[in-house]
């Protein structure tokens, strides 16, 4: 059986301001990307990433940076043009890669036509393609609904040119759409079309448990939201995924789903829905093994058996790695048995950029923030070498670079075999030759406390990957075979050492 595309290599996110700048301006791009992706596929040196995801690059007044959009269909000249596009799907083509763009669904920008249009008048022929409610009473939102942000408000903006609300999930200049309108389905799924014909491998979902919400615009209940996972978005979805397969070369839909793992596999369980969904439980739990475990073990009990996983544990979103489980600013042993443990489960997994070099999070002062919910210091420009603009921009980079860009760049790890960079392709090559890396079974065994342990098994190979959680050495039993990998310099049979994760193939 031939394995779709998807799930065969790790999905490499780019977050095109962050990548590499072309013009100087210190603001990565479009031909930036482009010029850097010899990095990540077709050279000797390079990741062996399957795929790129974009995130967004659209015409935005970039009230937050890009996921406000008033274009669907053209590019920012920040980023470049719709021709830079179609370069740089052909040259990552020309490499074997796919490119994914961000598809931002539930909002719009203030400034797109369609809202401006929309909030002219209450008889507008868009005026249904938000969402516009009377208030409860005077100065009263329609209902209790809350903005998605770290410190929320309510999700009701006034207009007076109309005299009502509108629906914001996000900032005020994000008006939410109305997607139990017909005409909306149908504008954005021309937006999909619109991709697809340029050459898009697929989507990535922005916010995709927010496309179905209460019609009646209920209030929130103790463990009831109205206003996300509502039961329409499941329709709506697989609507959406007969999109893509109308293209006969396996396009995807992965989706950004903030959800416990019961209501996490409703949007995967049929089949019919996305193929794969961003399990974010994963990502938030402390550096203890067994609650890893528990994460996996349930996730596999709740998702049917041909549902293929989605792993990550970072993005553009969430701080980097490094810096939430070494302590060390210099170590970097956490994260190593983080990348083993990514690109060693049953599942595609999806790669921030700057992870394989290891970066931690950027120190970026409050006179240069700029991000309006703190995410700066996980954003902050990629270095490729050592020097002024760090091979990133040679102008003035638009945040700051991260801590010890000097020596975690690209150009200082990349002939280095005992750097995170070199960790991350030996991996990926190994995953890419391994039949049980690739499509084996998983089963997670009992190697002991602080330790998380499983096995990928085809009938031709069976291969143990183990990871030492805590600081001390511990015995390894039941673990006879060949060490293939290890993140430690010096590795020895039957032990784990602290903070070590192997990866042995069983006799």
């Amino acid at each position: 059986m031939t394995i779709p595309w998807w799930r065969r290599d790790p999905v490499y996110q780019i977050y095109p301001r962050s990548f590499c700048d072309s013009d100087g301006d210190g603001v990565g791009d479009l031909r930036g990307i482009t010029s850097r992706l010899d990095h990540l596929r077709g050279v000797a040196d390079s990741l062996g990433v399957g795929a790129v995801w974009l995130s967004p690059f659209y015409p935005s007044p970039m009230a937050d940076f890009g996921y406000d959009i008033c274009d669907y269909t053209g590019v920012d000249p920040r980023f470049g043009s719709l021709e830079d596009f179609d370069e740089l799907v052909a040259q990552a083509a020309a490499r074997g890669m796919r490119v994914i763009v961000d598809f931002v669904g539930n909002h719009s920008s203030d400034r797109h036509p369609w809202f401006e249009e929309s909030r002219s008048s209450r008889t507008a022929p868009k005026r249904d393609w938000y969402v516009w409610r009377d208030g409860r009473a005077d100065g009263v939102p329609p209902n209790n609904w809350t903005t998605a942000w770290k410190q929320p408000g309510p999700a009701w903006a006034w207009d007076e040119r109309t005299a009502q609300w509108y629906l914001h999930s996000f900032l005020a200049e994000q008006p939410d759409l109305n997607w139990d309108n017909p005409e909306v389905e149908a504008a954005m799924f021309d937006v999909l079309r619109f991709w697809l014909d340029r050459g898009a491998g697929g989507f990535r979902l922005d916010v995709a448990y927010k496309l179905g919400k209460d019609p009646a615009l209920a209030d929130n209940e103790p463990g009831r939201r109205h206003d996300e996972h509502w039961p329409t978005v499941h329709d709506r979805l697989r609507r959406l995924r007969s999109v893509l397969d109308a293209y006969d070369d396996e396009r995807i839909g992965v989706g950004e789903v903030y959800a416990d793992q019961a209501t996490l596999v409703e949007y995967v369980n049929s089949g019919d829905e996305l193929q794969m969904v961003h399990n974010f439980n994963l990502l938030v739990q402390p550096w203890i093994a067994e609650r890893f475990r528990a994460v996996i073990d349930e996730f596999t009990a709740l998702a049917e058996p041909e549902v293929w996983p989605a792993w990550c544990l970072n993005n553009h979103d969430h701080s980097r790695v490094a810096s939430r489980y070494d302590a060390d600013a210099r170590g970097h042993l956490r994260a190593r048995v983080a990348a083993v443990l990514l690109l060693t489960l049953r599942g595609t997994a999806f790669l921030y950029q700057g992870e394989e070099l290891g970066l931690r999070d950027a120190d970026v002062p409050p006179h240069a923030m700029v991000d309006v919910d703190g995410r700066d210091p996980e954003r902050a420009p990629l270095p490729w070498e050592p020097g002024p603009g760090a091979g990133f921009t040679t102008g003035e980079p638009w945040l700051p670079l991260p801590p010890d860009s000097e020596r975690l760049n690209v150009a200082a790890q990349v002939r280095d075999p005992g750097s995170m960079l070199s960790l991350y392709r030996a991996l990926i090559a190994l995953r890419r030759r391994s039949p049980a890396l690739l499509d084996g079974r998983q089963t997670l065994v009992d190697a002991g406390p602080g330790v998380l342990a499983y096995r990928r098994e085809t009938a031709e190979q069976r291969l143990l990957v183990a990871l030492n959680f805590t600081p001390d050495e511990v015995a390894l039993a039941g673990a006879a075979g060949r060490v293939v990998l290890s993140t430690a310099a010096a590795s020895r049979r039957g032990v784990l050492g602290p903070d070590e994760g192997v990866i042995v193939a069983l006799d």
